[in-house]
C-alpha cells in the first residue's frame, strides 16, 4: 500500500483505488483526541482530492477496539472545554465550543467518496457516533457498540441526533441513547446499525469486496454525485426538491463522456472505462445546497 500523508494518530494508505483509513492509537484502544479530529478531517480532504481513491474504508488498529470513545485521561475536565482551552493544539475557546466529533462527522458527510466502516472491536461514544455518516458499516463478531453519553453526564454528539434516528428509527435511537448500554454486534445488526457480521480475520477483506464492487463497475462522478444526492435529500421537505436535483443530474451527466461509455460498454459487452474525474468533472450545478434558492432549468 502507498501512504497518503504523514499523521501521528491515524494512518491513510491506498491500494488499487481503495483508501484504508486506520485509527492508530492501539495502546489507548484508539481513543479519540483533538489531534485525531484534525487528522481525520485532513484525511478526507486528501481522499476527496485524489482521483485514484474510489472508496474509503475506516477501521481501527489492533484487535481490541475500533475506537473506545473520547480519551478520558484528563479526568474530570475531559469534557470541560473552558478548563482545557490553554492546551496545545486545541485552538481558541470559540473553536473549542464546537463539538469535535461533529466536525469530523460533518466532514465525512460531505465526502465525495463512499465511506465503509469495518468495525473491528469496541465502538462506544464518539467511536460509534463517528460511524453514522458512513455509507455502509460492517462489524467483527467481537465488536461492541454503546451510545454511553448519558452515563457520563453528557449527551449524544457528533450530530448523532440527526443521523441516528434516520438510520435506525427514532424508537431504537432513543432506547440506545436513554440506556447508554453497551450492546453486541448482533443487536446492532438487528437494529439496522450495521449491514453484516464477520469473523475478525475476514472483516477487512469483506469491506474491500464491497469497495471493489463500486470501484470496478461504476463511474466515479456518478458515485460521488449519488452519495451527495442521497444524503442531502434526507433533509428535504418535499420530493420536488429531489426531482429538481435529479433532473439537473440526469441532464448534465447524460451529456458526459461517462454516459456514452456506459451505454457503449454495455452494448459491446465489455468492462467500461469511465474517463471523467471527480477533481474536475463534477457537474456545474454542484454543490447545489450552497444555493438556497436553487431552481434548475435546462
Amino acid at each position: 500500500m502507498a501512504s497518503l500523508g504523514q499523521f501521528e494518530q491515524i494512518q491513510l494508505e491506498v491500494e488499487d483505488g481503495i483508501a484504508i483509513l486506520t485509527l492508530n492509537r492501539p495502546e489507548s484502544m484508539n481513543a479519540f483526541t483533538g489531534r485525531m479530529m484534525y487528522e481525520l478531517i485532513e484525511a478526507f480532504d486528501i481522499t476527496d482530492a485524489n482521483d485514484d481513491v474510489r472508496a474509503v474504508i475506516m477501521t481501527g488498529s489492533g484487535d481490541r477496539a475500533f475506537c473506545a470513545g473520547a480519551d478520558l485521561s484528563e479526568g474530570a475536565k475531559t469534557f470541560d472545554y473552558e478548563a482545557r482551552s490553554e492546551e496545545p493544539d486545541r485552538g481558541d475557546l470559540e473553536d473549542l465550543q464546537r463539538d469535535g466529533g461533529g466536525r469530523v462527522t460533518l466532514r465525512m458527510f460531505n465526502s465525495l467518496k463512499p465511506v465503509i466502516g469495518a468495525i473491528n472491536g469496541a465502538a462506544v461514544g464518539i467511536g460509534v457516533t463517528m460511524q453514522l455518516p458512513m455509507d455502509i458499516r460492517i462489524a467483527s463478531e467481537t465488536a461492541r457498540f454503546g451510545f454511553v453519553f448519558n452515563r457520563r453526564g453528557i449527551n449524544p454528539e457528533a450530530a448523532s441526533s440527526w443521523f441516528l434516528p434516520r438510520i435506525v428509527g427514532i424508537s431504537k435511537a432513543l432506547e440506545w441513547c436513554y440506556s447508554g448500554k453497551v450492546f453486541p454486534a448482533q443487536e446492532a445488526l438487528e437494529g439496522g446499525l450495521i449491514r453484516s457480521i464477520h469473523k475478525p480475520d475476514e472483516l477487512l477483506d469483506a469491506a474491500k469486496a464491497i469497495a471493489r464492487e463500486m470501484a470496478d463497475n461504476t463511474a466515479a462522478v456518478s458515485t460521488s454525485l449519488t452519495r451527495q444526492m442521497m444524503w442531502k435529500m434526507l433533509g428535504a421537505s418535499h420530493p420536488m426538491e429531489a426531482h429538481i436535483v435529479d433532473s439537473a443530474a440526469i441532464y448534465r451527466r447524460g451529456q458526459s463522456e461517462d454516459a456514452k461509455e456506459g451505454v457503449m460498454s454495455f452494448l459491446e459487452k465489455r468492462k467500461p472505462t469511465y474517463p471523467v474525474k471527480v477533481s474536475d468533472g463534477m457537474p456545474d450545478f454542484f454543490p447545489w445546497w450552497d444555493e438556497p434558492e436553487f431552481k434548475w432549468i435546462g
